[in-house]
């Protein structure tokens, strides 16, 4: 294996919680919801009528003129990768595009695109159809406009697990900095489905919490009084680099992207293996890969969902993985506050996870106030981290049975 050192120089981020990442980041510490009552017409018939829509506009940031080529998940991911490139200093860098790449990751794509398509085939005709529709709703649409705005030529990815889909593109990016494909890479997700559609979909499966009167107490990741997760957009992004890279143009580091763990349940289509073996098992390569022992953790941003039967799976693989070192792991879940972002969650908790080991500080687990006894140190207030070199690990796990768990390295 490669001993390449892959270092984050930069972050970006839109979400439920502030319309960048420092914002972003202080609405976590201070343990604010961005959960709230959806205004939408198309929400009132719906069993779950809440949802963490991002706290500022995409159309508030970038060209109108742009933006309305874009799906909307292309929006949320061209603002947090403008934000990530400029943080790591890369605008006016002198780079060869043909060692930058990208990848951006999404669950569900452009769906918004095509489901305004839809509704303008069905009442006006296939002539009111957009020719833009293809390049809008394609999955691999946020992907190419973050590739066209930095010009990246080593490669243009865009994985697709659906809740792992933003830590797998994470993994990904260390692999072609490891592998010699790339020096820069750009990682995230984006998801833009706060959508009649998919929300009446995911209520179908019981999937989402219906506590509507109180959408700022419904994420409560492994509470007993907990009814699912609440439905998020946004997007984030990282920079990657090489450390020869970083080294010669004297960048700024926030953590080292140490090392990730893929894997695979092979259980069910929805529902994650109760034991949480691939979970563990993901968790394990992450710290094989790496170099660290459980030992060597201080910090696990959790998948914990707020859904009944994952955050045990979760909590039972946590403990499997790391033993008796487990004891000294603080874990917390930030979809407490931003909700499920989907194919953006990884990305979103990767950026929360580093900034955590860059200041030193875990944010809390809000809204839990009955905790299901699950083994673990979960944090409720902001909780400080040691000094000296410290490791956390972010958790993705996604329908399909996809697991990825990213460790990263203070710096």
């Amino acid at each position: 294996m490669s001993t390449t050192r892959v270092l984050v120089t930069g972050i970006g981020a839109t979400s439920p919680l502030g319309g960048d990442a420092p914002s972003t980041w202080s609405a976590l510490l201070a343990g604010q919801s961005g959960v709230d009552t959806l205004k939408h017409e198309w929400a009132d018939d719906l069993p779950s009528q809440i949802g963490a829509e991002v706290a500022v506009e995409p159309t508030d940031v970038l060209d109108r003129v742009k933006a309305r080529r874009l799906d909307r998940s292309s929006q949320l991911a061209l603002v947090a990768a403008l934000e990530a490139w400029t943080d790591a200093g890369l605008d006016d860098a002198e780079l060869d595009p043909e060692r930058v790449a990208v990848a951006m990751a999404s669950g569900i794509g452009g769906v918004q695109t095509l489901l305004a398509n839809y509704d303008q085939l069905i009442q006006k005709g296939p002539r009111r159809v957009s020719p833009l529709a293809i390049p809008m709703l394609m999955p691999n649409g946020p992907a190419a406009s973050i590739g066209l705005a930095v010009s990246a030529k080593a490669g243009v990815h865009t994985p697709v697990s659906a809740c792992a889909s933003g830590n797998e593109a994470i993994a990904l990016g260390i692999d072609l900095i490891r592998w010699g494909r790339a020096d820069v890479v750009a990682v995230g997700g984006t998801e833009a489905a706060v959508h009649a559609l998919p929300m009446a979909a995911f209520g179908q499966m019981r999937a989402l919490s219906q506590r509507n009167a109180e959408p700022q107490r419904a994420s409560r990741p492994w509470d007993r009084g907990r009814d699912g997760f609440v439905l998020g957009e946004g997007a984030a992004v990282l920079v990657l680099e090489s450390e020869a890279h970083a080294t010669a143009r004297n960048a700024r580091v926030y953590a080292e992207a140490a090392g990730a763990g893929v894997t695979a349940d092979s259980h069910d289509i929805a529902q994650p293996d109760p034991a949480g073996l691939g979970a563990t098992r993901a968790m394990t390569i992450a710290l094989r890969e790496a170099g660290l022992d459980p030992a060597d953790l201080v910090h696990i941003n959790a998948h914990a969902t707020s859904t009944p039967q994952g955050d045990v799976a979760e909590a039972l693989a946590v403990r499997t993985a790391l033993g008796d070192a487990v004891d000294r792991v603080v874990v917390t879940s930030t979809k407490s506050m931003t909700g499920h972002l989907l194919g953006a969650a990884g990305a979103l908790e990767s950026l929360a996870t580093v900034l955590a080991l860059h200041h030193r500080v875990v944010p809390p687990t809000i809204n839990l106030e009955d905790p299901e006894d699950v083994g673990l140190d979960i944090a409720t207030d902001q909780r400080e981290l040691a000094a000296g070199q410290i490791a956390a690990m972010n958790n993705s796990f996604g329908f399909g049975g996809h697991n990825v768990a990213v460790a990263f390295t203070s710096v």
